[in-house]
């Protein structure tokens, strides 16, 4: 093991509070997927609805090749539970675990007919919690195959990523993807799925060739380039629950590296914006083999941490030489430098998953798996994009907001995270895809983390921290916000999710769901 291993960006979600008093300091970044109430204080939407008699659940039941989970079973308690536990107090009419596209087709018939809302649910990761409420889950966790023939893999919809990262490398394989290992696929590539290999290789949405959808009418359309010309462009960026319940994807696959290396350098907190600045001027430069993000954490009693990590699509001397660019640009020297590899593809991937040194298995939430660690985490996140490098002002803005964070809240764990686009992701034309976010330089992610569910004090004051830095570097972003770290507070969320695009998707939303069957509070609105 190195003196200083490559950072385990996805622990903050995970951990939460229990990660801001430990040694070990994790990292920050989203474990978001786009899959379908509120927080507590945020109205849930779309959950109004009411029927003049409990619908006959059981026969529902009887017609599903899965199984229908109501509240009167004893797994209903697990079973209606999210990744975040601030939304244990929602409790679904029912549940039903699809294990089938034909049960999915029954499934949204059947809440079509009876007046109970379908909602759709992979990894259950939603930001916003809109993978629950008070109608008819269709969880497709049981859909979880993955198939590689040649250059493409099919991969069922309710598949989560440490084991598709798993499938794929035993393969030779990879399709370029987020690294939180319990989010579904399906949340991940609607909402677009920016990732660790993203400029070299795209966002998963853009590897997306064909897809299943069972639509509102309770059809099951095949999608691609041919046929269902537009729900194929909506399903690649418009998010996740909109346009109906995705069984099936079908991915361009590429060959795994001959060599893949991993990268962390740490700065004192003294240098932290001098750091971020040049971070950002470094990826002007930087090759498309590399991703990198920039983090600005508070960690409790680990105290402020400035770090930059990621992975190079080449050998360790390559690295290096990019690596000392970096510390060139910052123009400060690091307290720690680590440049490791070449690994192995799913070893490069749990690194980056907060898994290193877990198994496949163990890589799973123990709710999910027997053989599972991981634990569910309570969290909250905001995002914008960086269109032009951040002036003195703006780094200030940036390193002044977490250190408040770390003052005056010292047992919320949080910070801001600075994803690298540029690359592959951005030769894509905005309009190519639903992905309209093409032009940016990074995203920027505000996170804090609760661990278990937080006390209303504890969830005041990280809401109220991630709308005082929002406002800090709002003078600085482009207006965008990535919809996968869906915002429930978000004040105009259809453009900055969607900008341009939006006209577009609420077309083909009045098209194949004119009566809005598929709706929660920030779904594709019927009209612009």
């Amino acid at each position: 093991m190195p003196p200083n291993p490559p950072v385990d960006r996805r622990r903050f979600l995970r951990d939460g509070a229990v990660a801001v008093a430990a040694l070990t300091v994790p990292a920050l970044a989203g474990c978001g997927g786009s899959s379908k109430v509120a927080p507590k204080g945020v109205a849930a939407s779309g959950d109004t609805e009411v029927t003049e008699s409990a619908p006959p659940w059981r026969t529902l039941a009887r017609s599903l090749s899965g199984r229908l989970v109501l509240p009167s079973d004893r797994a209903y308690a697990g079973a209606r539970k999210l990744y975040d536990p601030r939304f244990d107090s929602i409790r679904p009419a029912a549940i039903a675990y699809c294990a089938s596209a034909a049960d999915v087709q029954r499934s949204v018939d059947f809440a079509r007919i009876h007046g109970v809302r379908p909602i759709p649910r992979g990894g259950g990761h939603s930001y916003g919690g809109y993978s629950t409420g008070h109608g008819l889950v269709i969880d497709v966790t049981k859909l979880n195959t993955v198939k590689v023939r040649g250059a493409t893999a099919t991969v069922a919809a309710g598949t989560r990523l440490v084991d598709l990262y798993d499938h794929l490398g035993r393969a030779g394989v990879l399709i370029p993807g987020g690294s939180c290992p319990t989010v579904g696929i399906s949340g991940l590539a609607l909402g677009g799925g920016i990732g660790v290999l993203a400029r070299k290789y795209g966002l998963t949405c853009d590897a997306i060739r064909k897809l299943e959808i069972v639509t509102a009418d309770g059809r099951k359309l095949t999608c691609d380039g041919g046929n269902h010309e537009d729900l194929y462009w909506a399903s690649r960026g418009g998010g996740g629950g909109n346009f109906g319940v995705v069984t099936s994807f079908t991915f361009s696959a590429h060959p795994i590296p001959a060599q893949l290396t991993l990268f962390t350098v740490d700065w004192p907190w003294a240098a932290a914006g001098h750091a971020l600045g040049g971070w950002i001027s470094w990826l002007h430069g930087a090759p498309d083999e590399l991703w990198s993000n920039f983090q600005l954490l508070s960690a409790g009693s680990s105290g402020l941490i400035a770090r930059s990590s990621g992975v190079f699509v080449g050998g360790r001397a390559a690295l290096a030489a990019q690596v000392n660019r970096l510390v060139a640009a910052a123009g400060a020297a690091p307290s720690s430098t680590f440049v490791g590899g070449p690994d192995p593809y799913l070893h490069v991937m749990l690194v980056e998953a907060g898994c290193d040194g877990k198994s496949v298995a163990q890589c799973h939430l123990r709710t999910q798996n027997p053989a599972g660690v991981l634990e569910r985490s309570a969290y909250a996140a905001k995002s914008a994009y960086v269109g032009k490098p951040l002036p003195s002002a703006g780094l200030a803005a940036a390193v002044n907001a977490v250190a408040h964070l770390h003052a005056e809240h010292p047992g919320i764990g949080g910070g801001l995270a600075f994803d690298a686009y540029g690359g592959a992701v951005n030769r894509v034309p905005a309009g190519a895809t639903a992905f309209v976010h093409r032009n940016t330089i990074c995203a920027i992610q505000a996170t804090v983390t609760w661990g278990s569910a937080p006390s209303g004090r504890a969830l005041a004051a990280g809401e109220q921290w991630l709308s005082s830095a929002a406002n800090a570097l709002a003078p600085f972003t482009t207006g965008g916000a990535y919809q996968n770290y869906i915002d429930p507070r978000l004040a105009g969320w259809q453009h900055a999710y969607y900008g341009s695009n939006l006209g577009r998707l609420t077309r083909i939303k009045r098209a194949h769901d004119p009566d809005n069957i598929f709706r929660f509070a920030q779904s594709i609105p019927l009209h612009a």
